[in-house]
């Protein structure tokens, strides 16, 4: 017997980040263009440990508890002393972070002569969906890609 043959599209992981953005209430989602490779930008991105802090404003501290592979647990400490605990899937190009009360991803992807980059953060608690008009409105997630590329910068050679 045939099995049916199904339509297949393989997104790359800016794509695949923006639909989960969009099915996410509340997200805040930004995306950009740098003049790097893919290589340089997640350099920083992937960082979490020493980068993390510098791009998310609200994040003092973020420290690896547990890897195994891709798959990580880390502790988040924020500006006011807050702590969460986020599972992570950590892969070249792509970054999702859950903890009990929020949602994070990044995500690269080459175009042209640079690399598409993508953050998206949400909280998870109940109500996003009647505020979520409103949030899908302001531009969130730009002082993200903002730092990113002040930190692309101070890494830059010469």
């Amino acid at each position: 017997m045939n099995e049916p043959r199904w339509p297949a599209a393989d997104l790359d992981p800016v794509r695949r980040l923006r639909i989960m953005a969009g099915s996410i209430p509340g997200a805040a989602y930004a995306e950009g263009v740098f003049a790097r490779s893919v290589d340089e930008v997640w350099a920083v991105a992937g960082d979490l440990e020493t980068e993390l802090p510098m791009l998310l404003a609200d994040v003092r501290t973020m420290r690896i508890a547990h890897a195994e592979g891709e798959h990580l647990e880390a502790i988040a400490v924020g500006r006011l002393g807050q702590r969460a605990r986020f599972d992570i899937v950590l892969r070249p190009g792509w970054c999702w972070m859950q903890s009990r009360f929020l949602h994070g991803g990044m995500a690269a992807a080459p175009e042209d002569e640079g690399t598409r980059v993508a953050f998206v953060g949400a909280l998870r608690i109940p109500g996003m969906r009647l505020v979520d008009p409103l949030l899908r409105k302001l531009p969130l997630g730009n002082g993200v890609l903002r730092r990113l590329e002040t930190r692309l910068q101070a890494r830059a050679p010469g």
